[in-house]
């Protein structure tokens, strides 16, 4: 039973990241904005773009895991990848973004990631 969940939660968020990472090097004013940290209409987007280009690699780096490898090795990247949204946190937390932003966003990815994680130990 925790197979189809564990592979199913772990699809959507490998799709999720390909989409945040597309949207991030297509739109990136209007992502920053939803990311926490907004960009003023005259600043440089560079992070963004690295911002994008993680997101997406990540994304489909998790995608060709799921396809090929094992879900231990699925989980050993979910857990690392938990890291991302924990620094993103951080990042919103550290640059004027609100703790609803922070929080309820970047925190509880951060840990649907990391249950995620764990029910791929457990398959």
């Amino acid at each position: 039973m925790l197979n189809p969940i564990a592979y199913g939660l772990a699809i959507v968020l490998n799709l999720f990241l390909v989409y945040m990472g597309s949207r991030f090097l297509l739109q990136p004013r209007p992502s920053a904005a939803g990311y926490g940290v907004p960009v003023a209409p005259d600043g440089d987007t560079t992070y963004l773009t690295v911002k994008g280009l993680r997101d997406l690699v990540y994304g489909l780096v998790g995608l060709a895991l799921i396809a090929f490898t094992t879900a231990d090795a699925v989980a050993w990247f979910m857990l690392v990848v938990t890291l991302n949204p924990l620094g993103d946190t951080l990042i919103v937390l550290r640059h004027g973004g609100t703790k609803a932003v922070a929080f309820g966003i970047h925190f509880a990815t951060a840990v649907v990631v990391l249950l995620d994680a764990a029910l791929l130990f457990a398959v």
